[in-house]
């Protein structure tokens, strides 16, 4: 598990977490983000350069197998393919915002899924709206695409919701730009065989649950809305 700084830093327990390295990039990307007098313009660009970085971490996870090629040169080289697709699954509205990256990282085969959940405000508890996933999702590594992981009550029923539609919880990869480190904790706790790849990993929660540090409602500055 790669580290974050500071107080960032997870709890050891938490090995099937991925952190992206803070470098000097991802943190001048992170604060064009977070800033609150970032346009939807820029705060999108920002957006669509960390989302790659994340859906290059979370290919580690498909499954592989040797598959020696020979060369222009009449050289053999030992490469390797992918032996299973992936399936992309956007947790509506913001998770679509990651789509693009996983088309343009992902060279086999892909297919792509929405699930519409809603928090109430009032309660934090959420509801699922809307399922709309590929038939042969079963078969393959999914990607749940959800920018922000709060207290985790979407991402619970977004991993019940593709359980219940056969899919292996040990194949699921949540692909994630900030989470809080209570939603991450209640996430790997309920669902140990998870892996997450998240970008940067932020303390604490507001009394109304939302991220802080944070960025404010994702869905509503990368549409401007």
């Amino acid at each position: 598990m790669a580290a974050t700084n500071g107080a960032h830093s997870l709890p050891k327990s938490l090995d099937r977490i991925t952190v992206l390295e803070q470098d000097r990039q991802l943190l001048s990307l992170m604060t064009i983000i977070r800033d609150v007098n970032t346009d939807s313009r820029d705060f999108c660009s920002a957006v669509e350069r960390v989302a790659p970085k994340l859906i290059g971490l979370a290919i580690n996870h498909v499954p592989v197998e040797a598959y020696p090629i020979q060369t222009p040169i009449n050289s053999t080289y030992e490469g390797l393919r992918f032996t299973k697709g992936v399936c992309g699954v956007s947790i509506l509205r913001a998770g679509a915002s990651m789509e693009q990256a996983l088309r343009q990282t992902w060279m086999g085969p892909l297919s792509f899924g929405k699930l519409l959940i809603q928090r109430d405000e009032e309660t934090s508890q959420a509801h699922i709206f809307y399922s709309k996933l590929p038939p042969t999702i079963a078969n393959d590594i999914v990607f749940v695409l959800e920018p922000m992981l709060a207290t985790g009550g979407s991402v619970i029923k977004a991993l019940e919701t593709l359980i219940e539609s056969g899919v292996s919880e040990d194949a699921i990869v949540l692909v994630n730009i900030i989470a809080s480190k209570k939603g991450l904790a209640v996430i790997s706790g309920r669902f140990p065989a998870l892996r997450i790849v998240t970008a940067v990993v932020d303390n604490d929660l507001t009394e109304k649950n939302y991220i802080d540090p944070g960025l404010g409602d994702f869905g509503d500055r990368f549409y401007g809305t």
